[in-house]
């Protein structure tokens, strides 16, 4: 620490505060860290933090006198009132001009109310998305900060040093104003939601379709991280599949209990796109079959009694799975092309000013998304920066179309097996609609005048038109 004081603060000393604390101090600065459980900070300070310039502070007053000015403090508490109850206590202690960094997943409209609080009382706030779990937070995650160009100026070299690097470039950049920073978290969770539930609509088809042990799982799903698939979530999806439970000796996967819980920021995704008219099917799906996953109970009782085809595949297993790998890569490119036309339309909506190709530039590191398939998605932002789609790109949409037949197989598959494969199936109407010169929204529009004289447009005429449907 400097005579003046810590460069920075951090207030919440759970798995991620304390490994980013730790993180940002191998790299040379100094950190003051307060946690409102005076205990979790004296065992921080005894068992992990060693030589490191970090100081304690066992109340917020002392904490604040760690701080150089102006000061920068870093909140990682939970998303929601916990969050505002830290500011409130905060508030009393800060003069004009500190800065305070959210980098919880918070929404972003409250991301948006604090940030207007705050500068009402000359405080620069800033809405930090940091993405890469435990490890990321320790090694290097992805950052995704958003606020005043002026704040994010003053932690950058921070910032910039804690971050992921890949090819020699940090996996953080400036995204704009406001909640910019906030929203492409919460879009990128988003992704992350849809990408989790395309794979594990694979390894259903596999287990109970196929009839495939995790012990040969595991092999195939390793094969695919060293080909076009290599992502972060193949990754650990093939080790998942290595793992034997210490209790029993079997596979731990098969004795999990499959009901999967969220924190919401996929419900929040799809929420946003809803209100902003931007089709994500893909993730909807993923946030549906979460939900799903919860009535285990019911679903119990309704197999007993909802009677369905049987599960078992009798065809050729080698080139099944080789469909399989190419049903995937095609969903997840059209998952990325969901996400990024939402941010896309947001940053419009919103005033953000996103540059999707930085973006996909600082989540190719560190971040649950992580994917090779995140180069080739840089470049066609580069060589068209307002490229409505993905797979309007010639060499995405190539790639896609080179895979859709397999799609279309693997859909088949799912629904003659009778296994649910939602996000596959919606995958692939996304791409039928978004293909398509003619929708049959024609006759919705008819309907709604029907029952609502709600009008129509025409092809051949300009206006709004309205009919009596049913003549007296």
């Amino acid at each position: 620490m400097s005579q003046q004081g810590c460069d920075i603060g951090l207030i919440g000393l759970g798995t991620m505060g304390r490994n980013f604390v730790l993180n940002l101090a191998d790299h040379g600065f100094s950190v003051a860290v307060y946690n409102r459980t005076a205990e979790k900070t004296k065992d921080f300070m005894e068992n992990e933090v060693g030589p490191r310039p970090i100081q304690p502070g066992y109340d917020l007053p002392e904490f604040i006198g760690l701080l150089r000015r102006p000061r920068a403090i870093i909140l990682l508490v939970a998303a929601g009132e916990p969050v505002d109850a830290v500011l409130r206590e905060l508030l009393p202690l800060l003069t004009p001009g500190d800065l305070i960094i959210d980098g919880g997943n918070s929404h972003f409209t409250d991301t948006n109310r604090r940030g207007r609080f705050l500068a009402g009382r000359q405080l620069d706030f800033m809405g930090l998305g940091i993405s890469g779990g435990e490890a990321g937070a320790r090694h290097g995650p992805s950052l995704m900060p958003g606020g005043s160009r002026e704040g994010y100026d003053r932690v950058l070299p921070m910032l910039e040093a804690a971050a992921a690097q890949v090819k020699g470039e940090p996996c953080v950049t400036y995204l704009g104003p406001r909640s910019a920073g906030h929203y492409v978290k919460m879009v990128h969770n988003g992704i992350e939601y849809g990408l989790m539930e395309l794979i594990v609509e694979t390894y259903d088809l596999f287990k109970r379709g196929l009839g495939l042990t995790p012990a040969e799982l595991a092999p195939i799903y390793d094969r695919w991280n060293r080909e076009e698939l290599n992502s972060f979530l193949v990754e650990i999806t093939a080790k998942i599949f290595t793992r034997q439970d210490d209790r029993t000796g079997r596979p731990l996967i098969d004795l999990i209990l499959d009901k999967a819980k969220q924190k919401g920021t996929g419900m929040w995704t799809s929420w946003d796109a809803m209100d902003l008219q931007v089709g994500t099917p893909t993730i909807d799906a993923a946030v549906v079959m979460r939900e799903m996953s919860g009535f285990k109970e019911e679903r119990q009782i309704a197999s007993l009694v909802l009677a369905g085809p049987s599960p078992a595949f009798t065809g050729d297993r080698e080139g099944a799975i080789d469909r399989m790998k190419n049903a995937l890569y095609a969903s997840m490119i059209a998952t990325y092309a969901q996400g990024l036309a939402l941010l896309r339309k947001a940053s419009a909506t919103y005033g953000y000013g996103l540059d999707l190709e930085a973006v996909a530039r600082i989540w190719r590191g560190g971040c649950i998304i992580r994917a090779a398939l995140l180069e080739d998605i840089r470049t066609a932002f580069k060589n068209k920066a307002d490229l409505p789609n993905l797979l309007l790109d010639p060499r995405l949409g190539q790639e896609f179309l080179s895979r859709a037949a397999d799609l279309r197989e693997v859909v088949q598959m799912a629904a003659a097996l009778g296994l649910p494969a939602p996000g596959l199936m919606a995958t692939l109407s996304y791409f039928d609609a978004y293909r398509s010169a003619e929708l049959p929204a024609n006759l919705i529009q008819a309907q709604r005048d029907f029952f609502g004289a709600h009008t129509y447009e025409r092809l051949d005429a300009p206006g709004a038109f309205h009919t009596e449907w049913e003549e007296e």
